[in-house]
């Protein structure tokens, strides 16, 4: 399997994880009128096919460790227990944290959400398996932290009016970001387990763990979704273009590309999981960037609001740099 024999191949794998998991909501803006629920059919199979071509591709390249099919057959249960309830734990979240957007908005979500999520994330991977300056670290960590509240309050500035955090938006958003930040630490366990079988394989457990759970998850939250909206009709599904299925496969194998990413970095000599998930989590301020340049969101904000934007590049550019540098001091 190919794994990154150098702190810089490592990180930049990590910068991978980063741009992929920024980008691939982008596959959702591609499908107008399309109900999230639905979407979500076609993203959970992406996501499984994504891990399959990446074991059969790289994790099967170069002399180092089983090839994938070997790591995938001879895995100890602990490593597919782990794995499978990361995703589990991933995929409940993620569902989560887009009805909380829908009920509270972003500048409620993102920063209690993600943020939240980054923070336990950083300290339990790092509980389970510590490398890297802490001080760098969890500075850094902080710093990325103050950018995605940062972010959110951009966002309000530019809706003009704050949308009313109700319990449920809140709530939701809580929830969320305890599970989303919980998964990681799971995974750093499937990859220690004994023994190893490397991150391709844990990768294609964490998403058999994704397909699985989005079954009762997703039917659910079609019989009852919880932004308030009628239940999604299951037969949309099948009226809908087949350039929306391809789309929401497509981002289901960019967000995978980008796990795989993760993964195989975090596994890297120094680098550790801590320092791996919350480079990662740099994704918010990724989409950010697709918002700002690409989709134009901010066009005719308030100055207030692109002063914020300012604002939370900086703090990213230095939380970043510390966290990078974390591993070397």
């Amino acid at each position: 399997m190919f794994l990154p024999e150098t702190y810089q191949a490592a990180l930049f794998l990590m910068l991978v994880s980063m741009v992929c998991w920024g980008s691939w909501a982008n596959t959702l803006k591609l499908c107008p009128g399309f109900r999230f629920q639905l979407f979500y059919w076609d993203y959970a199979l992406g996501l499984f096919a994504g891990a399959l071509l990446c074991g059969l591709t790289a994790g099967s390249l170069g002399h180092t460790g089983p090839s994938f099919v070997a790591a995938v057959l001879h895995a100890p249960r602990s490593t597919m227990v782990w794995a499978v309830c990361g995703g589990i734990l991933f995929n409940v979240a993620n569902l989560l944290l887009v009805a909380a957007i829908d009920v509270a908005g972003l500048a409620v979500a993102f920063p209690v959400g993600i943020g939240l999520a980054l923070v336990i994330g950083a300290v339990s991977s790092y509980l389970v398996s510590p490398a890297g300056n802490p001080l760098l670290l969890f500075g850094g960590v902080a710093l990325v932290a103050m950018a995605i509240v940062t972010d959110a309050a951009a966002y309000r500035k530019r809706e003009g009016s704050a949308r009313a955090a109700t319990t449920r938006g809140i709530v939701l958003s809580l929830v969320a970001g305890v599970l989303m930040g919980s998964f990681y630490p799971l995974v750093a366990r499937a990859m220690n387990a004994k023994p190893a079988s490397g991150p391709y394989a844990v990768a294609l457990f964490f998403a058999v763990g994704v397909l699985v759970s989005t079954v009762p998850a997703n039917l659910l939250l079609m019989a009852r979704p919880l932004d308030g909206k009628p239940p999604v009709d299951g037969a949309d599904y099948q009226r809908a273009p087949i350039g929306w299925h391809a789309a929401g496969m497509l981002g289901g194998a960019i967000w995978c590309t980008g796990a795989v990413a993760n993964f195989v970095a975090s596994g890297a000599h120094l680098v550790g999981p801590a320092v791996s998930y919350s480079i990662g989590q740099g994704a918010t301020m990724v989409s950010a960037c697709w918002g700002v340049f690409a989709w134009r969101e901010f066009a005719g904000a308030p100055q207030s609001a692109r002063l914020l934007l300012l604002l939370m590049f900086i703090f990213f550019a230095l939380g970043l740099s510390a966290v990078a540098l974390a591993p070397l001091y």
